[in-house]
């Protein structure tokens, strides 16, 4: 059975995700799987060797260290990368993630890289029948135009379709709409591509037990 390590952007991304290896994969959280929340996507560290600077808790800066401790894990550990693209082409960041993973002294032997577009909102734009049931009075006329996994501004988008003044919102808010909204996503037949690559690859890596 894959144990898996789940790296996320913050702490708004943490209901998503727990949601998904629960619901979607019935497997329990710190049985089956620990989902660890960092402050923000960050970047890339230049000297991906070199001890990462403690007061930069972004994903990105600590990934290159992280992906160095988990390298005494067997085949049964599967660190699950989850970034948001934001608007940097899918293929750019893909090859940049991967480069580094390639160039690293250790690695783990199972890591997966999957990228989010444009960030975990757009799955929830993508599902605004998700988004309606967790809030009925959320006017979702205008993000059920939005074609899935657009870079539009998603958590400005959503934020307008509740209601709240995009000015005014918190992380505090982005870990509520995930928690309304996440249990209503439909995660069988996902509409957002980037969910379903999402899913594919947690699938894939689970079959290969």
């Amino acid at each position: 059975m894959t144990f898996f390590e789940v790296l996320v952007e913050g702490a708004s991304d943490v209901p998503t995700m727990r949601e998904i290896m629960t619901r979607k994969f019935n497997l329990t959280e710190s049985q089956d799987f620990r989902i660890h929340p960092h402050h923000g996507k960050g970047r890339l560290p230049d000297n991906i060797e070199a001890r990462p600077d403690p007061n930069q808790r972004t994903l990105l800066h600590q990934l290159p260290a992280k992906l160095k401790g988990y390298s005494h894990c067997g085949d049964d550990i599967c660190v699950l990368v989850v970034v948001d693209v934001d608007e940097t082409p899918c293929y750019d960041l893909l090859q940049r993630l991967n480069g580094m993973l390639g160039n690293l002294s250790k690695r783990p032997r199972k890591v997966l890289f999957r990228l989010v577009i444009e960030e975990t909102e757009s799955w929830f734009l993508a599902d605004h029948e998700a988004v309606r049931r967790a809030f009925p009075k959320a006017d979702t006329r205008k993000i059920a135009r939005i074609t899935p996994d657009a870079i539009v501004g998603a958590w400005e988008e959503l934020a307008g379709a509740i209601g709240i003044s995009r000015t005014s919102v918190t992380g505090a808010d982005k870990f509520s709409w995930a928690e309304k909204i996440a249990p209503h996503m439909n995660l069988e037949t996902p509409i957002s591509p980037s969910l379903r690559k999402l899913i594919s690859g947690i699938q894939s890596q689970m079959e290969i037990d």
